[in-house]
């Protein structure tokens, strides 16, 4: 398998990897949510800022960790769509760059193909078909996995994606940002049972409901309800149980939709990858039920659940082995839907 030097610049974590295959050699990520705490939020033309700044450290670093020079180095990967623009094009232009420069070929990827494969790192055994739950700040979907670059979108949320509710939450809680991490800490000590929170389900033209869409619009507005409420009477806000409830309600709606989706397709296997994925609630709640009908869960190692180059790279290394490249014109897409992966290559 081919040896792939990736960057990923998507959103707010600078990150290059040396990958082969399903081996990681290197993997350098820096983190800017220290600098978009105080804003509440990610800032795009800062997150853009703070890549130019670091990505030619990290790429250096990477070598080093490596233990690889620039003749050992098969491929160039950047993460392409979706996410910010601006990011995005700084560590695409970075890649391309490099291709040019050490006469490699040049691979656009893209980001959610990504999250599915950072399962592979951890898992030698995982291969096509499976189901993949893809929750991150940005994307919750399931995702029927058939082969690389063949993927069918079973369903999805029909607004905020399960990450973004995490920090829409939070934030309404006054916790900070990001609000998966501190939602999850605090939830450890709270009653999960304490408040009955919707689970937002998305109501189909004949009757019935979607058996695998879902919303947390409804859910965040309900937690605000409860909030103000609770106010209004001049009772205190039990943070810890709000957050416990809060976290049960998503864990709960995604088992849901996820085993049930599994189950009618046939397929004995999820693999669960993006931030979410890095959970505890999720990870207990997916995992007991699963075991009821026999399907197995895998969950990256934490380190790869949050956006990471080296995700990008084991995506990258099978694509090439498989004689995908990409054009040196190829440009960035704020949003791309997974089904045209491999319009992304020549091949």
């Amino acid at each position: 398998m081919p040896t792939v030097l990736a960057i990923e610049t998507s959103c707010d974590e600078t990150a290059v990897a040396i990958v082969n295959n399903r081996q990681v050699y290197s993997s350098i990520i820096a983190s800017q949510i220290p600098v978009h705490q105080q804003y509440g939020g990610v800032v795009p033309e800062v997150a853009s800022r703070q890549h130019l700044e670091t990505l030619n450290q990290e790429i250096a670093q990477a070598m080093e960790q490596s233990h690889r020079d620039w003749g050992q180095i098969d491929g160039i990967a950047a993460t392409c769509a979706p996410g910010l623009v601006g990011a995005l094009l700084v560590g695409l232009t970075a890649a391309k760059t490099l291709a040019m420069v050490h006469k490699k070929p040049f691979l656009g990827v893209h980001h959610l193909e990504g999250h599915i494969y950072a399962t592979y790192l951890s898992e030698s055994t995982l291969d096509p078909p499976f189901l993949s739950l893809l929750v991150s700040g940005g994307h919750t979907s399931l995702i029927y996995v058939k082969d690389c670059g063949s993927y069918e979108t079973l369903g999805e949320t029909r607004d905020d994606a399960a990450g973004e509710a995490f920090d829409k939450v939070a934030r309404l809680l006054k916790l900070g940002y990001p609000g998966g991490p501190v939602i999850d800490k605090l939830a450890q000590t709270g009653d999960p049972q304490a408040f009955a929170l919707p689970e937002g389900k998305i109501s189909l033209p004949g009757g019935g409901y979607h058996p695998y869409d879902g919303s947390f619009s409804g859910l965040k507005t309900a937690v605000l309800r409860l909030v103000q409420q609770l106010e209004k009477e001049g009772r205190e806000v039990p943070l810890a149980d709000v957050a416990a409830s809060f976290q049960e309600t998503i864990a709960r709606s995604l088992t849901k939709r996820a085993l049930a989706c599994a189950r009618d397709y046939g397929l004995s296997t999820i693999a669960v990858g993006g931030g979410v994925a890095a959970n505890s609630g999720l990870r207990k709640y997916l995992q007991a039920a699963a075991a009821e009908h026999n399907i197995r869960v895998l969950f990256p190692p934490l380190k790869y659940c949050t956006d990471n180059a080296a995700m990008i790279g084991c995506a990258a290394s099978d694509h090439l082995s498989r004689g995908h490249t990409s054009a040196l014109t190829l440009g960035v897409h704020s949003r791309l839907p997974l089904s045209q992966v491999m319009n992304l290559y020549e091949h």
